[in-house]
């Protein structure tokens, strides 16, 4: 299986933040389009795509721990000049917070505007239940209509659960379907009930300890771009439940393909992985520094009010 790899190129941004949307996309336009190309047909085989990037409150960006919604803009660009698709970007409402609100906070209404998208809280739309064989052990899983219905991409970004291993797109799917197993055999069921067409991972911004603008993105699909995330993040593949139950005992095979336009723009993994710094997520009890500095370069830019939660920080 080929996994596609591409660097973003932007030499204003000297490992900073750019807070401008406009050029973010400008510079994502060109590696967008790289790592898509190879799967142009199975993008366009459906009348309905859907975007599934990371999308958690109260984080930014900036701090590498959510999607930049510049590079699902991108995707959604793109898109739109391959297919008439209808094309939307998915998240989900919990307990916590409205997917719209969370929206809001990181823009998503703009993005979605602009390239003439819907977003769609699969909290609020049907479902369909299957059982799926993980392993030995059959997961019932409730996913929702759209997934199901729909060319899915997954857009994760490149940062460690809670408990360690990787995110990745598998976990992301899982975060989405309702299931009484566990989250690991969920995420494992969740990937074979929707088939995602691609994952596109978002290393633009990559958070392991601290974040780290490492400007690379990946595209394949969701189990083998899952696994050189976890190589990345230097977590052992048979150490991660759900990496394992996905690939078996074997060592996944995976050939890695440049898809620069540009020499410049390609992706040194080895070097990547040094520049990676050591570390898990923030305490879940103590908003993490760089939220704090991101939300207020964000409030500062965009008008947009600062969390309370934040504001005495």
């Amino acid at each position: 299986m080929s996994v596609h790899v591409t660097g973003v190129d932007d030499p204003d941004r000297r490992g900073g933040w750019t807070p401008d949307v406009d050029r973010r996309l400008a510079t994502l336009e060109s590696p967008v389009r790289a790592v898509l190309e190879p799967y142009v047909s199975s993008l366009t085989a459906g009348d309905r795509i859907t975007l599934v990037p990371d999308a958690h409150y109260p984080y930014h960006p900036s701090s590498g721990m959510v999607t930049d919604p510049a590079v699902v803009g991108s995707i959604a660009g793109r898109l739109e000049t391959w297919t008439d698709a209808d094309v939307a970007i998915a998240g989900a409402s919990d307990e916590r917070i409205a997917f719209d609100r969370t929206a809001a906070y990181l823009d998503y209404p703009a993005v979605a505007e602009r390239f003439d998208v819907d977003l769609v809280d699969l909290a609020d739309g049907g479902r369909r239940n299957t059982v799926v064989a993980v392993g030995d052990e059959q997961v019932s899983v409730s996913v929702p209509d759209r997934l199901v219905e729909s060319t899915v991409v997954v857009v994760p970004t490149l940062r460690p659960t809670e408990a360690g291993p990787v995110a990745g797109g598998s976990r992301a799917l899982g975060r989405l379907v309702s299931s009484v197993a566990d989250a690991d055999p969920t995420a494992v069921a969740a990937t074979q009930a929707v088939e995602p067409a691609l994952s596109v991972l978002d290393a633009t911004t990559v958070y392991s300890g601290d974040p780290v603008a490492a400007d690379a993105l990946f595209a394949g699909p969701t189990a083998q771009v899952d696994a050189i995330g976890s190589s990345l993040l230097e977590r052992p593949i048979e150490e991660d439940p759900v990496l394992r139950r996905i690939h078996g005992d074997d060592e996944p095979s995976i050939s890695l393909e440049s898809a620069a336009d540009d020499p410049d723009a390609e992706v040194d993994l080895a070097a990547l992985r040094r520049r990676l710094p050591e570390g898990g997520l923030p305490p879940r009890d103590d908003t993490h520094p760089a939220v704090t500095t991101a939300y207020r370069l964000y409030a500062a830019v965009a008008g947009d009010a600062v969390p309370p939660q934040l504001e005495q920080r």
